[in-house]
C-alpha cells in the first residue's frame, strides 16, 4: 500500500463584484462564464446539465495546451442561499473542493468568497500545485476574474488579457 500524500493546500479571496447577488450568482456557471472570461469558451466543454446551465450534477470538462484536462462537477449549487460547490479532478495529479458564496454588500455590491481546497493524488501533483497554484499566482487569478466580471458587467463585454493588465 502507498503512503498517503499530504500537502493539502487551502486557499481563500474575497471579491467585490459592482453588481446585486441576482446577477452576480448566475455568472458562477461554465456555461455562462464564456459570456464574460477571456479564453473559457475555447477551453471548456460542457458534458451533462439536464437546464443547459449550472446545477447540481452538472459535469464539464476543461483543458489548455499547459494542463491536462481536468473534470469537473456541481456538487452543490442553492440558488436560494448562493452557494456553489465544484469538485474537479485534474488527471492524475491533484482533486480539488471549490467553494462560492455571493453575499449582498452596501450599494448594489456582491461579495463572493472563494474557498478552493487542492488535494494532492501524488508527487507529481503536488509539484503541479507547488509550481501553479502558489498563493501568488492564486491571488493573481482571483483578482484577474474579479476585473473580468466587473468590466464585463459594466460594459457588456469581455476584458481581453491584453487589456487586463494592470
Amino acid at each position: 500500500m502507498q503512503p498517503i500524500v499530504s500537502g493539502q493546500i487551502v486557499r481563500t479571496y474575497t471579491q467585490t463584484i459592482q453588481a446585486r447577488p441576482d446577477e452576480v450568482f448566475p455568472l458562477l456557471c461554465p456555461v455562462r462564464e464564456a459570456e464574460w472570461l477571456d479564453g473559457w469558451a475555447e477551453t471548456y466543454e460542457l458534458i451533462h446539465s439536464a437546464s443547459g446551465v449550472a446545477e447540481e450534477g452538472c459535469v464539464f470538462q476543461t483543458w489548455s495546451p499547459d494542463w491536462p484536462t481536468t473534470t469537473w462537477m456541481v456538487t452543490r449549487h442553492d440558488a436560494t442561499t448562493r452557494e456553489v460547490e465544484f469538485v474537479r479532478v485534474t488527471e492524475g495529479l491533484f482533486a480539488t473542493r471549490l467553494r462560492l458564496g455571493v453575499q449582498a454588500a452596501r450599494e448594489r455590491r456582491s461579495t463572493v468568497s472563494i474557498e478552493y481546497i487542492h488535494t494532492p493524488l501524488n508527487e507529481a501533483g503536488r509539484a503541479f500545485l507547488d509550481t501553479h497554484y502558489h498563493e501568488a499566482a492564486f491571488q493573481e487569478d482571483m483578482a484577474w476574474w474579479e476585473r473580468s466580471m466587473n468590466h464585463w458587467l459594466d460594459r457588456g463585454e469581455i476584458l481581453r488579457a491584453a487589456e487586463g493588465v494592470s
